[in-house]
């Protein structure tokens, strides 16, 4: 038997047909992908006649857009956004990276435990949990407060980081913990100036999994905040669509805005996502 009949077919040894059936699956997908947040694009700029015609753009307009930030309270949600956005990633974060870092270094009683309570939460979907949070956040007077809708918003995003956070700190040899350790340095100084540098993709994962969770959420923002001048930017979406009609122009231009911040993060992040989502999935 000859060498090249004993060897191995490469995955990228395809026939042509298969190779443009690849391509043109890939493609496929990707016009699907990309068709609903194109044809927002170009809803947001024509005239609420023409919001459900299948052309492009006959009469190009920016009123919506005018309109949006003039004549409605959007800046006011926008800043409310972002108080929330940076309550619930700086704190999540941190609370996620030392609690992964916790539970990879160090054993402690009801470590176990622990580690299920943060599996288990995921469980539950959010629609369940308003009613309860409601209740604990009326008896706080934490309605309507920027305060308790980042505590909710903790409460979904910190157990799935910690975890995230614990399988990229196992990577992490700990003959680095104990090179801190005999230079003088606390637990804490170890993991601050030594662990935490080298967990850049994790913490990219986590940071942008905290602010989409904080940016994009509708069921927490709209129960536990009322009053227009209250709302976050996924709340005060909502107002534009009632049960008397709909604005669709203003409410594409008003999404149109909102996607730009998450794309830049995105754009930010992306070169950590992969390193930082496959961490732990394989052991050196």
């Amino acid at each position: 038997m000859t060498v090249a009949a004993t060897r191995r077919r490469s995955p990228l040894d395809r026939s042509p047909l298969a190779s443009f059936g690849l391509h043109a699956g890939l493609l496929a997908a990707t016009a699907v992908a990309l068709f609903p947040p194109l044809w927002l694009l170009v809803t947001s700029f024509k005239p609420n006649s023409e919001a459900f015609s299948t052309s492009l753009v006959k009469s190009f307009t920016l009123g919506n857009y005018t309109h949006v930030v003039r004549d409605t309270y959007f800046l006011t949600w926008f800043g409310n956004s972002l108080i929330v956005v940076f309550g619930t990633t700086v704190i999540g974060v941190f609370v996620a990276a030392t609690t992964g870092y916790a539970l990879s270094r160090f054993r402690f009683p009801g470590m176990r435990p622990l580690m299920w309570v943060l599996l288990v939460t995921q469980m539950f979907p959010m629609a369940v949990l308003i009613v309860p949070l409601y209740n604990t956040m009326a008896t706080l007077g934490l309605l309507n407060q920027p305060v308790g809708l980042i505590l909710t918003y903790l409460t979904v995003a910190v157990p799935l980081c910690a975890w995230l956070m614990k399988g990229f700190f196992d990577t992490i040899p700990v003959a680095i913990d104990e090179s801190g350790r005999v230079d003088g340095l606390s637990p804490f100084g170890t993991f601050w100036r030594l662990v935490l540098p080298l967990a850049k993709p994790g913490l990219a994962v986590a940071g942008f999994y905290t602010f989409v969770t904080a940016w994009a959420e509708v069921a927490y923002a709209t129960a536990f905040m009322t009053g227009e001048e209250n709302l976050t930017l996924a709340g005060g979406l909502q107002t534009f669509v009632n049960r008397y009609g709909a604005d669709w122009g203003s409410m594409t231009a008003a999404a149109v805005i909102i996607a730009v911040p998450a794309a830049l993060v995105f754009g930010f992040a992306q070169r950590h996502l992969v390193a930082g989502l496959t961490a732990g999935a394989t052991k050196s």
